[in-house]
């Protein structure tokens, strides 16, 4: 009867389906950027990920030999996400910037301003890493100056540099951002209202002009 009974399990258990490898990459894709966000790069694991995924680890190293891929691949999507959080493409261009500006005041990026910071630092091990960062890097200059050049042509900003003004502006976010593992925050508006202060200077704008213009968003 035991043999019965277990034949009869075993014949009626749902087939297990295969996901497509690119569904399946993506998967793992997430669940790394996931660790990466919360715990750090340095917890980004072959083992660590299969744990979360409920699969064997066998399988993650069939996507990523390398761990050291994962880790740069989950930095990169991280990246990538928070790029279309920060920038918008609705909108005049003070708009534009009053969003990308209230998004770092708000504080909706600590998690992954303390994920750019810990990439930085480990950076110096990893040339794979390093070269990633500078990706990402340009990629956030090239989002950034768009918006400073088409506020230049539509009189939003003044006749300034733009890449120039978008490094100061970078700096500023770089700058704030320096402080996320901090115990306590600074909430001095010197500090909480930097890259806004940085940013209407850069640009030439009218003092509190961005500052109204955020608040219009808001």
């Amino acid at each position: 009867m035991s043999g019965v009974t277990s034949s009869t399990s075993s014949n009626s258990a749902p087939p297990r389906t295969r996901k497509p490898p690119e569904e399946r990459r993506e998967d793992i894709l997430a669940c790394a950027a996931a660790i990466a966000i919360e715990e750090g790069l340095e917890r980004i694991t072959l083992r660590a990920v299969a744990a979360r995924l409920g699969v064997r680890p066998g399988l993650i190293t069939h996507y990523f030999p390398v761990a050291e891929d994962l880790v740069v691949a989950a930095f990169a999507r991280a990246a990538v996400l928070e790029r279309e959080q920060f920038f918008t493409s609705g909108g005049t261009p003070l708009q534009r910037l009053a969003h990308f500006v209230d998004h770092i005041e708000r504080r909706r990026s600590l998690p992954l301003a303390r994920l750019w910071l810990n990439a930085r630092h480990l950076a110096r091990f990893s040339p794979s890493l390093d070269a990633e960062l500078d990706v990402q890097d340009k990629l956030d200059r090239e989002r950034l100056t768009v918006i400073i050049a088409d506020g230049i042509a539509s009189g939003d900003f003044g006749e300034v540099d733009a890449e120039a003004a978008c490094i100061r502006i970078l700096i500023a976010v770089d700058g704030g951002g320096s402080y996320v593992n901090a115990s306590r925050q600074i909430e001095h508006p010197a500090h909480t209202r930097v890259v806004a202060d940085v940013a209407e200077w850069a640009l030439g704008m009218k003092a509190g002009t961005l500052r109204a213009a955020i608040d219009a968003g808001a």
